[in-house]
Formats: structure tokens, C-alpha cells, sequence
């Protein structure tokens, strides 16, 4: 759902140039006889207009209606604040070459406290003709909230649009509907520059430059008007969840934006623990057959963490889960303000894929606790005195770019200090650790509850210092077999099928560059959406609804097999072949008596010395001979292994 300070900006900023538009388009030619009898093309000018429309109230000191017919009286009464005609009819008879607005604000109350005012100079509306502007700029703006929580500050750079429909705007903002009409298209195109905008809580949002094209939508119940200081209000006043969720899901589906392109967006925050500084290069939105988002050059820093993102792209992103479950909310009996967890997640639009490339976070090593500065021998000193020898003028640093690059005495003539010269400081950046990643891809199914039927991840090029894994299961132990950068490649692909109860996995690969690969499938029983309904810790459904009917095993052996015989042989003083002696013997021997001595049991350990002895591939299968499979709860209650071998048909082979 969109945050309500950002309804309340957008809601404003719609309704500011809703005023601008109906100030701009108040004229229209007029029939071919009452042009004949009206006064000639002429330039009048009106003063102190003042235009209620919702919570929003406009007001312009001066306007100049250029290259019209109107008399002063008609425009006046076009743009009369209490006529009882409507607008429709009133820019129909409007016509002008321009109109020239020189300051124009925009004033709304609400939600609650809040008051925003918004103010424009320099508004030009050119080519105004049967309710439709040609084109409309604004030298910049200002914008100011004094009162309310959502306090703040801004500006606008020159603002530009193309193509206005203003009696289409009117009838979208002011006449309900039904919300299922034609697409009504308001403009065909926007430009906005140079946005800035700060907040009492410290954070300052940044545009460079923000372009729109084929704005536009449908009548709805309330009018869009009624259905924003719905949205914005939330669940206050009279509000309730359906009127809530109806109003947004008609302001959803209403709403038709053919493309959006915006550069240099930066959100930063003065936050106690350190500034934070958000930023994205570009944003790019395109609806139709080349439907998507991408997003370049995206970086979070705050102090010396720092992440960074070439590209992110999403593909075939639909709101319709989350017009459907608001669709239901709104038809529902139940009164109670907000939404449940369950019913957010199935809000969650819809989302066909995700790829991203170029990711890399720097990450601050661990502080060293500061280290005690050596004893002087000579007796202590309240310090040197002014112009004696030793007294010295305070350190200053230069910084370049941004970056604290040496810092040395005020009055240091020589270039380079001496060795050990106290004087002599340099400050360095803090090392770093980074963790990198080339591409990801991640693919998603049709949703089930607000839950995909089937995705797929892959992972290209992930590297990271080894030491941020140790303790970790499994992989945690890397570290001590002398690996300090990992490099891997990882897959997992698993479908749900919400019918048979069933989770597949399809394919689940983790690949590391001198280390090996390992891949698992199978097939788990018992499982639903409702797993991920939040009702209850998933880990406790799935321990008593879950089962396990199939698995597949395959280890491939890239030279950590060596590394752990190299390291285990120095642990027990042994050479690396008569440590691997010893395991073989245990594998071909041990095994087969842990496991129950069943010819299973026998099978594992046979591909496990063979394994140990060229160490190469292993594979192992097992299917569970009931075919609901065994259940986790089970699993964990097993007396011993062979307990468990007995229910499943096994099969293993190395090399």
C-alpha cells in the first residue's frame, strides 16, 4: 500500500494541476454565429480568482487570457468559484492562444492536521481549444507543509506537459462512474525537474528529471477526488476496511500510465546512528508489450557500508492479485480497522521475473579494540608552551571528493615527514570485506493464495570472504580447509502443487569453484498454501504436516575432498594415505553397522569407500515404499537409522 505522507503529496499534486488545467483550459471555441457577434481577437485579464475544487482551493492574483474572444465578464464567469453551471460546459466555451498565470498556489487541508500549500509562477497554457491545452509549463514551484505530521519542504524545477484533456481531467476527478468506461487519457506527456523535497524527520528526497507519458484512466464511484481523501484519510472518521479497500481498488484499476522515466532519484536520511544516503541512477516503467521496470545504478551507503546495484529489471508485474483481494475485503461483513498479515500477503502484486546484475556490498571489519599508547620515559609535562621547541599547530586534513585523503600539520612545509615523526598523520578508509554476485534470476508461477505455484532462482558469480560462513552448518567448516574467498553458482527450482499437496524440487544445485558440487531433488508431501499463511511458525506445520517421499543425492568432488584429508591428517599426525586407509575401512565396515547392516545399509557403504578412495562423484536415491511417504514428525521420532531404512527403497553408486 502507498505510504500515507506520499498519498497526500500525490493526491495534492494531482488536484494542483487539476487547477492549473481547469484555470488553463477555461476556454473553448464557441459556435461559428456567436463568434461572428463577439468582440474581436483581444488580450483581457482577470484578477483575484479563487477556485475551490474538493480540499483543494486555487488562487491566482492575475490572469491573461491572450488571443481570445471572451469579454473580462465571460471569463470571469467561466471561471466564476460559485457558478452552478458545470465545468464540462463551462471549457466548452473557452478559447484562447494562451492564458499567463504569474503565481498560482494550490492550498489543500487533510488528511487530519495536515495543510500543504503548493505554488506555482510562470503557468502558461498555450493552443487552449474546445478544453484541450496544447501545451503547459511552470517556470518551478515551491511546496510547503507547515502544520500537521507530515511537515515539510520543497521545490520544483520547470514543469512541462503536452496534450491536456482538461474536460477528460474534470470528469475523472469530479464525475462518478462506474469504473468500468474507456480509458480516458488526461495528457500525453509530463516533464518535471529539478525535485527537492525535506521533512521535519530529517529526510530530503532529490529528482533531477521525471517524464510521463499517457496519463490517463476511468470514472469511478466516488470520483477520483472522493477516492483519494478516502485512501489518504485511511481508516479515520468514517472510513472503514471496505470503504477503504473499494476505494483503492477502484483508484488501481482506474489508472492507466502508458510510460514513466525517472533519473537521478536520491532519498537521504539524518538518521542518530549515522546518515543514510539511498540513490538511483534511473527508473524506468512501461506498460503495453514492452510491460516492465527497470532500475540502474542503484547504491545504499551509511558510513563505510556500502551496496551497490547495476541493474535490476522485473517482468510482467500485475496488480491484479492485489485489486482482487481488496475486491474481497470491500464485499466482506467484517468491520475491523487494517489487515491481517494473511490478507496483505495476498495483496502482493504479482510478479513474473526479477533479474538483477553487478551486486556488491562492502562490508566494515569488526573495530580492533584500541591498542595502549607506548609509556614516554621522560616525566610528564602539562605540554610544550607556545614558541618553544615541540609545540606544534593542530593537524588538518584535506578532503577530496568526499574523501578524507591525508591529514598532516598546518604548517608542514616538506612534502613527506619523517619516519616516526608524531606530526606525521594519515588517515586511510576503514577496510572493507565485499560480497559480489554477477547476476541473478529469479522466475515466479501464477499465484495460489498469494503464494507462487513455482519459482526459480539462480545465482551466478557469488563470492564472499569465506569467514563470514563459519558457523554456519556445513559450509561454516570451509574456512579451516584454507579457503578465504568462495565462489559460487547456485540453482533452486521447486513447483507447488496446491491440489495433490505436494512440493517438488526440481532441481537445488550449489556449485563452488574448487570445492564441487552439490545437487538434490525430490518430492515432499503434505505441504499447501496454507504453510505460509503466518498462523503458525511454518517450521511447526511443516514438522507435523510434511512428509518426505523421494530424494536424490549427488555430491561431485572439485578438491575439497583434499583439503579436508590434507587438514585432518595434520590434526591426527597421519599421511594423507593411510588417513584415507582408515576411512575407507570405516566407510566399506562402520557404515553398514550404523545403519542397520541391511543390504541398503551395505550398498551405502560400498559407494562411500569407493568415494573415499577416488573421491569423484556420489550418488545416492531414496523413495519412500509408502507412497504419503514418511512423515517429518517420524523422521525425528526414529529410533534409529535402520528404522528408517527399512521404510525406503535406497540406492547408491560412486564414481
Amino acid at each position: 500500500m502507498i505510504h500515507p505522507k506520499v498519498r497526500s503529496r500525490l493526491r495534492s499534486a494531482l488536484a494542483a494541476s487539476c487547477a492549473i488545467l481547469c484555470l488553463a483550459g477555461a476556454a473553448a471555441p464557441a459556435p461559428l454565429a456567436a463568434q461572428e457577434g463577439a468582440a474581436a481577437v483581444q488580450d483581457v485579464t482577470i484578477t483575484d480568482v479563487m477556485l475551490p475544487l474538493g480540499g483543494t482551493l486555487l488562487r491566482a492574483p492575475k490572469l491573461t487570457a491572450s488571443g481570445t474572444r471572451l469579454s473580462k465578464d465571460e471569463l470571469a464567469a467561466i471561471l466564476k468559484s460559485d457558478s452552478s453551471e458545470p465545468w464540462e460546459a463551462r471549457l466548452a466555451r473557452l478559447d484562447a492562444g494562451s492564458l499567463t498565470i504569474p503565481v498560482l498556489s494550490s492550498e489543500h487541508a487533510g488528511p487530519g492536521d495536515d495543510r500543504q500549500t503548493v505554488t506555482y509562477r510562470d503557468v502558461v497554457a498555450r493552443d487552449v481549444k474546445a478544453g484541450r491545452v496544447g501545451e503547459l509549463t511552470a517556470a518551478g514551484a515551491t511546496v510547503s507543509a507547515v502544520t500537521g505530521p507530515n511537515r515539510g519542504y520543497g521545490t520544483y524545477g520547470r514543469v512541462r506537459a503536452t496534450d491536456l484533456d482538461l474536460a477528460a481531467l474534470n470528469r475523472l476527478y469530479t464525475v462518478p462512474g462506474d469504473g468500468k468506461g474507456p480509458v480516458q487519457k488526461v495528457y500525453g506527456t509530463i516533464q518535471v525537474s529539478d525535485v527537492t523535497y525535506s521533512d521535519a524527520r530529517g529526510t530530503t528526497v532529490k529528482i533531477a528529471h521525471l517524464n510521463g507519458r499517457d496519463l490517463g484512466g476511468r470514472q469511478i464511484p466516488d470520483g477520483w477526488n472522493g477516492a483519494f481523501e478516502i485512501v489518504a484519510a485511511g481508516f479515520q472518521g468514517p472510513n472503514d476496511r471496505r470503504t477503504f479497500a473499494a476505494s483503492a481498488a477502484d483508484l488501481i484499476e482506474a489508472t492507466a500510465l502508458g510510460s514513466l522515466d525517472m533519473q537521478g532519484l536520491s532519498v537521504s536520511n539524518t538518521d542518530p546512528q549515522g546518515p543514510v544516503l539511498f540513490e538511483i541512477e534511473r527508473a524506468t516503467y512501461a506498460a503495453g508489450s514492452e510491460s516492465g521496470t527497470n532500475l540502474e545504478n542503484m547504491t545504499v551507503s551509511r558510513g563505510s557500508l556500502r551496496a551497490h546495484l547495476g541493474r535490476l529489471a522485473l517482468s510482467n508485474v500485475s496488480l491484479g492479485p492485489t485489486v482482487e483481494a481488496l475486491r474481497k475485503a470491500a464485499a466482506g461483513s467484517e468491520n475491523r480497522p487494517g489487515f491481517s498479515d494473511a490478507e496483505m500477503r495476498s495483496m502482493t502484486p504479482a510478479l513474473g521475473g526479477m533479474t538483477l546484475t553487478d551486486l556488491s556490498i562492502d562490508l566494515p571489519l569488526d573495530p580492533e579494540p584500541p591498542k595502549a599508547a607506548p609509556q614516554d620515559p621522560r616525566p610528564a609535562t602539562r605540554g610544550p608552551a607556545p614558541g618553544r621547541p615541540g609545540s606544534a599547530k593542530p593537524t588538518e586534513g584535506k578532503i577530496v571528493e568526499g574523501k578524507i585523503a591525508e591529514a598532516k600539520p598546518a604548517d608542514a612545509k616538506a612534502p613527506d615527514a619523517k619516519p616516526g615523526d608524531p606530526l606525521a598523520v594519515t588517515i586511510t578508509p576503514p577496510p572493507t570485506r565485499r560480497i559480489a554476485l554477477r547476476e541473478a534470476a529469479l522466475s515466479f508461477g501464477p499465484p495460489q493464495d498469494g503464494v507462487p505455484t513455482a519459482s526459480r532462482l539462480t545465482l551466478t558469480g557469488l563470492s564472499l570472504p569465506a569467514d563470514l560462513v563459519a558457523g554456519a552448518p556445513i559450509i561454516g567448516a570451509l574456512p579451516a580447509y584454507g579457503y578465504r574467498e568462495l565462489d559460487l553458482d547456485v540453482v533452486a527450482d521447486a513447483a507447488l502443487d496446491g491440489k495433490a499437496r505436494d512440493l517438488s524440487l526440481r532441481d537445488v544445485t550449489v556449485t563452488g569453484r574448487e570445492i564441487g558440487t552439490v545437487r538434490l531433488t525430490g518430492t515432499l508431501g503434505g505441504i499447501g498454501p496454507e504453510l505460509f499463511n503466518g498462523t503458525l511458525p511454518a517450521a511447526t506445520m511443516l514438522m507435523f504436516s510434511g512428509s518426505a517421499k523421494s530424494l536424490d543425492l549427488t555430491i561431485e568432488n572439485a578438491g575439497l575432498f583434499e583439503r579436508f584429508l590434507t587438514a585432518q591428517s595434520k590434526d591426527l599426525s597421519l599421511k594423507p594415505d593411510e588417513l584415507r586407509k582408515e576411512y575407507v575401512t570405516a566407510s566399506l565396515l562402520g557404515v553398514p553397522v550404523i545403519l542397520g547392516n541391511t543390504a541398503a545399509a551395505k550398498g551405502i557403504g560400498a559407494a562411500m569407500g569407493q568415494f573415499v578412495m577416488k573421491p569423484g562423484k556420489l550418488v545416492l536415491h531414496a523413495k519412500s515404499k509408502e507412497p504419503a511417504g514418511i512423515g517429518f514428525i517420524d523422521i525425528g521420532a526414529a529410533r534409529s537409522p535402520a528404522a528408517l531404512l527399512d521404510r525406503l527403497d535406497v540406492e547408491a553408486k560412486a564414481n
